[in-house]
């Protein structure tokens, strides 16, 4: 392989990812330091959000510490998920440097260029694109996913247009200077919702899923909202060369997709969506005629349950990932309180060999009483670490490359943090590392291993996704 540096960012391959060999300037794969954005919109404290750096090196006197804050310089942004300036899919172009990390805000549709190259434990605003570049030069706002893109330019998924009505479409910023190029998408079909996305070019295809209207989704949760057609039910489908909209995959009304994720290998043609409101796993593939399609491989059931909104309580799924061999998908039921390790050796019929409770709706004591239940025996107990009793339920999760730390935080979004979890935002959420079997499966929280941002300097505060400075399964693509 390739002298460091010579290479430009990430890996060859998921699998040079997963065993660390070094193409860059990374110390890889064991992680040291992740970046999680803080928000404080929703939480009764009037603050910016940020953008927290934590030591995760277990040789470090710091470990588990928070030990830089960037705050961003408005309020009320809520910062959500974060992409690169360049990932994997820029391998083999010495030029680029993965130094930028591009921060969208959900809700106040800015985006901020974060510059972690010059100093990685202690990063700085290099940029902040404002919300009208968005409006004007896309009508699009409230942005969600980012992805770097083998050309240089970044693309960034986007909920709704300027009026906060549902539209998927995209935004596209120049790779140099971040300025706001346009939009990605050709054509006058666009789908009527937006959410993540995940891109093959070998397959000449992108996929996008759909979450929610913003005005619909902004400050809660109203199941009504689901009948009025304002929740997503659909993948779809753009053909990858001339950027059109050429197919929807109707995954059912009330399904909700939220995350996709194509495997790795960027040979396949196939890859995993979960459903979050249906509590499903649907594998989507690439049919001999060419077009796509999907089957459920997964059901979460329902719980029937008394003291709740609705009678009865789905998982929730709101986060999935898969192991950078392909051979492992991870998903978190947020208001069933677990995360699950499924072996998808056989990727139509995937096998749960890891289950690990970390809070949630139905632990005892609560407020919820399980009537019917299909899959537990009782009620699991409430999770308590280093003497903290953790409210919430698990929600994003993050992988080390090599597979064996999952890391989990708990805030899936501040208005529906406030109306699901009020405990959450009132003591502010935390950090968890499980600890993964590779080579049986199985999960097992590490008791060593808290980060607690309910005692962070400005009050408590809503941690959300994970990053790692070298990448990630979730933000490396490769080509």
């Amino acid at each position: 392989s390739a002298k460091c540096g010579a290479c430009g960012p990430g890996y060859a391959t998921p699998l040079d990812a997963m065993k660390g060999n070094k193409t860059s300037a990374l110390k890889g794969p064991r992680e040291e330091i992740v970046y999680v954005p803080c928000i404080y919109r929703n939480t009764g404290i009037e603050k910016p959000d940020y953008l927290a750096t934590v030591d995760v090196d277990p040789g470090s006197p710091r470990y588990c510490q928070v030990i830089h804050r960037l705050p961003v310089p408005n309020l009320k942004d809520e910062l959500h998920h974060s992409g690169w300036n360049a990932c994997s899919s820029c391998f083999g172009d010495a030029t680029k440097r993965r130094n930028r990390l591009i921060l969208p805000s959900l809700i106040s549709s800015r985006i901020y260029v974060v510059d972690v190259g010059t100093d990685s434990r202690a990063p700085r605003i290099h940029k902040i694109v404002e919300p009208v570049e968005l409006f004007w030069k896309g009508n699009v706002a409230n942005p969600h996913t980012s992805h770097c893109l083998g050309s240089g330019d970044i693309l960034i998924s986007c909920l709704g247009d300027p009026a906060g009505n549902g539209k998927g479409g995209f935004i596209l910023l120049d790779g140099e200077t971040f300025e706001v190029k346009g939009n990605w998408e050709n054509g006058e079909k666009v789908p009527p919702l937006g959410y993540d996305f995940w891109y093959q070019p070998r397959h000449n295809v992108l996929m996008s899923t759909e979450w929610g209207a913003p005005k619909a989704l902004a400050d809660g949760f109203d199941p009504a909202d689901i009948e009025r057609g304002l929740y997503g039910r659909r993948i779809n489908v753009w053909d990858w060369s001339t950027h059109t909209y050429v197919q929807a995959i109707d995954l059912g009304k009330g399904s909700v997709p939220l995350e996709i994720r194509f495997l790795h290998n960027p040979e396949a043609a196939e890859g995993f969506v979960g459903c979050s409101l249906s509590s499903a796993v649907h594998r989507f593939y690439k049919t001999e005629k060419g077009d796509w399609a999907a089957e459920k491989v997964i059901e979460v059931p329902s719980k029937k349950v008394q003291g709740w909104l609705l009678p009865d309580m789905p998982g929730l799924i709101t986060d999935i990932l898969i192991s950078l061999d392909d051979r492992f998908l991870y998903f978190s039921n947020w208001l069933h309180g677990d995360v699950r390790q499924y072996d998808i050796s056989n990727r139509r019929r995937p096998r749960l060999v890891g289950q690990v409770f970390l809070g949630g709706s139905i632990t005892k004591g609560g407020a919820v009483t399980v009537v019917e239940d299909k899959e537990l025996q009782s009620q699991p107990e409430p999770f308590v670490i280093q003497g903290k009793r953790v409210p919430g339920g698990p929600q994003m999760i993050q992988l080390s490359l090599d597979g064996k730390r999952l890391y989990v935080t708990n805030s899936l979004y501040s208005g529906w943090d406030k109306q699901f979890y009020p405990d959450l935002v009132k003591e502010g959420s935390v950090m968890l590392q499980i600890d993964v079997d590779t080579e049986r499966g199985g999960l097992k929280a590490n008791k060593n291993f808290l980060v607690d941002f309910g005692k962070e300097p400005g009050g408590p505060v809503l941690a959300h996704e994970i990053r790692y400075p070298g990448g990630d399964c979730t933000s490396d693509i490769w080509m």
